[in-house]
């Protein structure tokens, strides 16, 4: 089975330069990612009872919550009256999150995909695995999430919440990675694509500080892996006009090779003529 496997990435790695359907997928999913993503923020809750300004919103407060008085502070106490509001918003958001999850790591995982393609990089192929890590980390975050508010709506203390931080902090460490696996690779597609993958790689930078300290950098979270995102978006939107309009890759080592000047020919040497020249 790796026999076979390694045979087959052998040979994608020598065949020709050729466009790939990758990018169109990439871009339709990309699309996709971003109508959900505005209809999402408009379900969960736009406003919780006393979070911290560094939280940005209620749903991201939430996944950083530690304590009762956190939850209390994203809704509000029994007395007040946009809890249940509020409560019936977050629920509603984290069930339809299920199909932002798959369609996030779609658009992540076959951008992975199309860019080993275009640069016949082993750990572009691995990479793709990335998004599917991330997204079963949101899926098992969610469920602590159903746990901790059914839990809180009830007047109880949900155990799940100890538990909370692992699934989180794995869940963006593994987007803000993917995001640097892709600035990267865009580092090596020509000099405008190395300068928009070094912003992605740096853009990654704040994951870690809002992970450490989520009530004064939380909101830095959305911005960060925007950065990545965005450039993915980029690359799939090139690469599937390169390949409707002029049938090629968007990464074509073998013609810029071949349109490279090269130095100059040293002449021939004169062959030497022996005996009588003729007229």
């Amino acid at each position: 089975m790796f026999g076979g496997l390694q045979l087959w990435i052998d040979a994608q790695r020598a065949r020709p330069p050729a466009p790939t359907r990758l990018w169109a997928w990439t871009l339709a999913f990309g699309i996709a990612v971003i109508l959900f993503g505005l209809h999402l923020g408009q379900v969960f809750p736009q406003t919780g009872h006393d979070i911290a300004p560094g939280y940005g919103g209620p749903v991201l407060a939430f996944e950083f919550a530690g304590s009762q008085a956190d939850l209390e502070a994203i809704f509000g106490f029994y007395t007040d009256p946009q809890q249940v509001k509020r409560l019936a918003a977050m629920r509603a958001g984290n069930e339809q999150d299920y199909l932002y999850m798959l369609l996030y790591a779609a658009f992540l995982g076959c951008g992975c995909l199309a860019l080993w393609r275009e640069l016949r990089l082993r750990p572009l192929l691995a990479a793709a695995a990335l998004p599917v890590i991330a997204a079963l980390c949101d899926a098992y975050e969610n469920w602590l999430l159903f746990d901790i508010q059914a839990a809180f709506t009830a007047g109880d203390y949900s155990p799940a919440m100890a538990s909370l931080p692992t699934p989180v902090a794995a869940k963006f460490l593994v987007l803000g990675l993917t995001n640097v696996v892709i600035g990267a690779a865009a580092t090596q597609m020509g000099r405008w694509w190395a300068l928009f993958g070094t912003v992605a790689i740096l853009a990654a930078i704040p994951t870690v500080m809002a992970i450490i300290t989520p009530a004064a950098f939380a909101w830095a979270l959305i911005p960060s892996a925007a950065g990545g995102w965005i450039l993915l978006l980029a690359l799939a939107a090139a690469g599937s006009w390169r390949a409707l309009v002029g049938q090629r890759p968007l990464v074509d080592f073998d013609a810029a090779a071949a349109a490279e000047p090269g130095p100059p020919r040293a002449a021939e040497p004169a062959r030497p003529v022996f005996g009588r020249r003729r007229t």
